[in-house]
């Protein structure tokens, strides 16, 4: 069967296609995007790659899978429609594509690529041997996804279009439900009521890991009628970390109880308590998927990361480089937190590029309260992404309603000559965003 992906080097189709390939289907796909680091291994393992939208690119196939960009008039789909081959988006097909499969799908506004991550590793350390499907790069597989034999299928289950609602996990974690996609989900409500869909078609005997400490994200686990597993700081937890601290690694040392029971001690080399909760939730997760803590525990020491998640791309004139894929003002103060408390005494610089007009119109006034951790702020012009706008918005706004040193700087040629001009040994700077800010990390790490 041929299976051709409409946006294929987007990190959820870019990870699907490579499941496909290793077990045995033909691939191609389509991305203006391409060439790029993906698309070249999905080349690799034997992918047909088209770097542009063309009738003639879905010559031969089955099936056609689309990302959620994808527009009516594209001209694959045009073609499909004309040829009759059927027309999966993402929600549909993962749902093909699991349908055999022991699911555990890690769900959350935030935090769900690392916890992706550090299950599928504990997993496979463990020899479960699961197919793993992550929404960044993990550096021990160099690729984000892992194709396995078993039963078990860890996924990042994304709201954005719904497509969680094409899984029926077995285990199921949410790390938090905090509003985010104004233009999929235009009230907190509806929002929410997504995650509550999820968890509602999930199988009856699974359990729902989820953080107690998040009050949106317990409420819908329990109203789920599931068997439900909280973690967190707080007592109220199952799972619960104590005594955080930094660590000589860049990351935190902690202790972990089962109701008053001391059941181990943990330590990660990613910073912030953030991390902590992402490492707590996978060690629910593995241990009800069977997997022994003390295992998990060293998978968890060694694990380095995700790409664009806290990532340290090098160094500019004595200052640390780290990119981000931070794109909602909660993960924005979670990591500015984080890099306050691995670098007490640097002068901190955020660099931040808003995503989505109407991310930025709907969080206007959080943005502007999010970089309390920061002492050099520079925040360009906004990333359209799939929008439009003609309201004038400008991200000029978010800088009118700060305090401190922050500064509105249009391009990202611009804070870049800034930055070069500025930054001095001993800082930190962070590229923060989900567009393509990450450009800059990359030339000042490479001078």
């Amino acid at each position: 069967m041929h299976i051709h992906f409409l946006g294929i080097s987007g990190a959820g189709l870019s990870a699907l296609a490579q499941v496909m390939l290793g077990r045995g289907y033909s691939v191609s796909g389509s991305d203006p995007a391409a060439p790029n680091r993906v698309t070249t291994e999905l080349e690799k393992l034997g992918a047909k790659i088209f770097s542009r939208h063309d009738a003639e690119n879905i010559a031969g196939a089955d099936l056609i899978v689309v990302t959620s960009a994808a527009e009516n008039d594209n001209p694959e789909i045009v073609a499909a429609h004309l040829q009759n081959i059927p027309i999966l988006k993402r929600r549909e097909f993962l749902r093909e594509v699991t349908r055999a499969n022991d699911v555990i799908a890690i769900a959350g506004s935030h935090g769900k690529t690392t916890t992706t991550a550090m299950i599928g590793l504990i997993l496979a350390d463990a020899g479960l041997d699961p197919t793993v499907v992550v929404g960044g790069m993990v550096p021990e597989w160099e690729t984000n996804a892992r194709v396995g034999k078993s039963n078990w299928f860890a996924i990042e289950a994304d709201e954005y279009d719904y497509a969680f609602l094409g899984l029926d996990p077995k285990i199921a974690v949410v790390t938090n439900v905090d509003y985010d996609h104004p233009d999929l989900f235009p009230t907190h409500e509806l929002y929410q009521n997504a995650f509550a869909d999820f968890l509602k078609q999930m199988r009856v005997n699974g359990v729902v890991v989820v953080c107690g400490d998040e009050r949106a994200a317990g409420e819908l686990a329990e109203a789920s009628g599931r068997n439900v597993i909280r973690y967190g700081t707080g007592e109220q937890n199952q799972w619960r970390a104590a005594k955080i601290c930094a660590n000589d690694l860049g990351g935190s040392d902690f202790e972990i109880f089962r109701g008053n029971d001391f059941v181990g001690s943990g330590s990660l080399q990613i910073p912030g308590q953030h991390n902590v909760l992402n490492a707590l939730a996978a060690l629910a997760a593995a241990q009800s998927a069977g997997v022994e803590m003390e295992a998990a525990l060293k998978t968890l020491a060694r694990f380095g990361g995700v790409g664009r998640r806290f990532q340290v791309r090098g160094s500019f004139n004595g200052a640390m480089i780290v990119d981000d894929y931070a794109h909602h003002p909660t993960e924005i103060r979670v990591n500015l937190r984080a890099a306050r408390e691995r670098f007490p005494q640097a002068r901190i610089w955020a660099l931040f590029q808003p995503h989505t007009f109407s991310r930025t119109r709907a969080l206007l006034d959080e943005f502007a309260n999010a970089f309390e951790d920061a002492d050099r702020v520079l925040i360009t012009e906004i990333y359209a992404a799939r929008e439009k706008d003609d309201s004038g918005l400008s991200s000029g706004m978010i800088v009118e309603r700060m305090k401190g040193e922050a500064r509105f700087v249009e391009t990202l040629d611009a804070a870049e000559n800034i930055l070069r001009a500025e930054l001095r040994v001993g800082d930190v700077l962070l590229t923060l965003g989900a567009g393509d800010v990450n450009q800059v990390a990359t030339r000042l790490s490479e001078n």
